[in-house]
């Protein structure tokens, strides 16, 4: 088995999306209610505007998803 590098790198929503089958939404939503903890979700200082980051380790820690050639899009 190849060992796993992780480099800290953010995951997109979009590209977990894919790769668990949910929506990009429910995803969003999951993060800002705390319900999924594979990230964080913090609101803009100004509105209702959130960013979100989920990194690499956090992500295969919790849904079992990594991607060896982010850059690639390879999805896995």
């Amino acid at each position: 088995m190849k060992e796993i590098t992780f480099t800290g790198r953010d995951v997109p929503i979009r590209e977990i999306s894919v790769a668990t089958g949910k929506s990009t939404e429910f995803i969003k939503r999951g993060l800002r209610s705390g319900l999924i903890d594979f990230g964080y979700a913090l609101k803009s200082d100004k509105g209702s505007r959130y960013s979100y980051f989920c990194p690499d380790k956090l992500v295969w820690e919790k849904t079992g998803y990594y991607n060896p050639c982010p850059d690639g899009n390879n999805i896995a």
